[in-house]
């Protein structure tokens, strides 16, 4: 890679990146105020695989980005050049893509995912309602109202089980594609097996999520 398409390359990655920063700082300052978030604070956005960074706000994996780009530079700037090198240099920068391509898809999901932990709050935030008011109720019924509280309450963990399945999943398809547009042909097509593999884990998972949400229904008119 000559000098020109480093400057010119990093510019552009430079550029993107600010971009996502902006949104970044946003978002997180949103989350803040979300209560759904409360229900996934504390959890990885992304993979060990794509990101040193361990957080649950995104300025934390724009500042990874954004300190990798300077030591690319640094390191790039010497005028010793060598084909290893400028072979390193085409691999950290697409990596550093994969990195900016990620966060995109990821802020882009931001409310899908959000929207989803906000069910399961509401969930959990009914039945917690509804148990009070049984707990008033003549101590005849108390023990069947307990056992079919207690169903809805185990039901509506299994779901918010299966809806953080599903992002990680969601999360891992993201990977792969990432993974695949860079990849050679060897490596594109095991990744795509991959992929396929995964999309029909989501399959199943959201099959899942169905018959437990058609089960809590069930419960609660019970």
């Amino acid at each position: 890679m000559t000098q020109l398409n480093s400057v010119n390359a990093t510019n552009r990655l430079k550029y993107l990146l600010e971009q996502i920063s902006q949104q970044a700082k946003a978002i997180d300052q949103q989350n803040t105020h979300s209560t759904s978030h409360k229900l996934i604070e504390n959890n990885n956005l992304f993979s060990e695989h794509l990101f040193h960074c361990r957080s649950d706000q995104f300025l934390h994996y724009v500042k990874e980005v954004e300190e990798r780009i300077n030591d690319f530079i640094r390191l790039n700037s010497s005028s010793t050049q060598s084909n290893n090198r400028s072979s390193l240099a085409i691999t950290t920068l697409q990596q550093i893509e994969q990195q900016i391509s990620a966060l995109y898809n990821a802020i882009q999901a931001n409310a899908a995912m959000h929207q989803a932990a906000q069910i399961n709050f509401d969930a959990v935030k009914k039945v917690k309602i509804k148990y009070a008011k049984q707990k008033n109720e003549n101590n005849k019924y108390h023990d069947v109202t307990s056992k079919v509280l207690s169903s809805s309450h185990l039901l509506y963990e299994k779901l918010n089980e299966h809806h953080e399945f599903e992002r990680r999943l969601l999360n891992m398809i993201t990977e792969r594609e990432q993974q695949r547009s860079v990849a050679k042909q060897v490596n594109s097509e095991q990744l795509s097996k991959e992929v396929l593999a995964l999309h029909q884990r989501l399959g199943r998972c959201r099959h899942a999520i169905s018959i437990i949400e058609r089960d809590i229904e069930f419960a609660e008119k019970r």
